[in-house]
């Protein structure tokens, strides 16, 4: 008996209980205010209870997330996580010709946390109150949307319903959602395509008007908003997918411990709760499952990025 009990505390169980041995960076590569930004904060604190350590959310924005996540993937000290759209990281490779890391063989997934669809919306001074009315609108006078930045998943979505549609509108790149979210807001541009979670506060707020989800049925919290493949993009659904990444060289007890933690986290009453109100839908995958779903992202966004001919330096 007392072999088999000692057995049960391996050297790796315990480097795993002992870990971790500082604070917790959690790196979010894009501005404050975003759909990463909001998830990160939701999750920081309970964390920190769970690991009775320090939690800090760190933003790094720049290069469309390519600043934070190279940042991440460089890390060395076993306590740097990144957490960011997993669709954006998935189209890097695809839109820039030059990258410092590679997130598959650099980066590890550790869980998925939460995916939130894309909102279509206008400024409310906009004259359209559906998809077909927007398109013809844009044909007949100039339209700038709003994106993260050039190479995003919004943007790309924002490309793909041209492409399907017949839309002209042109692209103004931002460094996040939030900055792309007020310049709408402000009526500076006047389309926007965004996650929900940080876009259906200021549809609440009656501060933009919403024509349309990217998603495959519609979501309660707008049960009367038609979705794109409703408005005559058959199959069409984009949205953010926000999960937690490390440095691959993170060791495999102390993921294994990570990963239950999150996902233990995310599935808690009150932070589902939180995030549900606010049009995020709880997601949760192992590594594996995240390997595979990165993969399969990485395929479509390819083809979507070789059709629009988007490439960045």
């Amino acid at each position: 008996m007392a072999g088999a009990a000692a057995g049960l505390f391996s050297p790796a169980t315990s480097r795993a209980q002992a870990w971790p041995g500082q604070p917790l960076r959690i790196v979010v590569p894009y501005p404050p205010g975003g759909s990463s930004d909001i998830i990160a904060r939701a999750i920081g604190q309970p964390l920190a209870e769970a690991l009775k350590t320090t939690v800090v959310v760190d933003n790094k924005p720049g290069a469309n997330g390519n600043t934070g996540t190279d940042f991440v993937a460089k890390s060395k000290d076993g306590h740097t996580l990144l957490l960011c759209d997993v669709g954006a990281l998935a189209i890097s490779p695809s839109v820039y010709t030059r990258l410092p890391f590679d997130p598959a063989k650099d980066l590890r997934g550790v869980t998925m946390l939460a995916y939130s669809p894309h909102l279509l919306v206008v400024h409310p001074s906009v004259p359209a109150n559906s998809l077909a009315e927007l398109v013809a609108l844009s044909h007949r006078q100039p339209l700038n949307m709003a994106v993260t930045a050039i190479g995003s998943a919004p943007h790309l979505a924002g490309v793909a319903v041209e492409q399907a549609t017949g839309a002209k509108w042109t692209y103004i790149p931002y460094k996040g959602g939030a900055q792309a979210i007020g310049d709408t807001v402000a009526g500076q541009t006047q389309v926007l395509m965004n996650g929900m979670l940080a876009t259906l506060p200021h549809v609440q707020a009656g501060k933009l008007k919403v024509l349309a989800v990217s998603k495959g049925s519609r979501v309660p919290l707008l049960a009367q908003v038609p979705t794109v493949a409703e408005q005559g993009v058959a199959g069409f659904e984009s949205g953010t997918w926000q999960g937690v990444l490390v440095p691959a060289s993170m060791p495999a007890p102390q993921l294994a411990r990570l990963q239950a933690e999150l996902t233990r986290i995310i599935r808690s009453p009150e932070v589902r709760e939180k995030l549900v109100s606010q049009g995020a839908e709880v997601h949760t995958m192992t590594p594996a499952e995240f390997a595979a779903f990165f993969d399969r992202e990485r395929r479509h966004w390819a083809q979507v990025v070789a059709k629009a001919g988007v490439k960045l330096d």
